[in-house]
């Protein structure tokens, strides 16, 4: 009984060991299939389908079929629609505050 708990525990190891190993290599890559892409994103398949159907993911599809994505521009898409933290916003409200000072004063 120890020893199958041993081999599970390996091999437990050895699939962790390959999913990293996956991960740095799609770290590397420029464009990515939509498998990789849905791995790299977390993304279900049937999320990200839905997504290039309705054209809201930057892809292409050279060969009428099978879609690319180049990665960078999914970076770039993931990272849209940024929220401010707190700490930004109240200083672009006092530099608002005090720009708003000025013309008032200088008009």
């Amino acid at each position: 009984m120890e020893k199958k708990s041993n081999n599970l525990h390996e091999l437990q190891e050895i699939n962790s060991r390959l999913n990293n190993i996956e991960q740095a290599l799609l770290s590397v890559k420029t464009v990515l299939t939509f498998d990789e892409v849905a791995a790299y994103t977390g993304l279900s398949k049937s999320y990200l389908y839905k997504l290039t159907s309705a054209g809201l993911i930057p892809h292409s599809k050279p060969n009428g079929k099978q879609l690319f994505f180049e990665k960078n521009a999914i970076d770039i898409w993931l990272l849209r629609n940024e929220v401010k933290t707190n700490d930004v916003l109240d200083k672009e409200a006092s530099t608002y505050v005090v720009t708003k000072q000025r013309k008032g004063h200088l008009g």
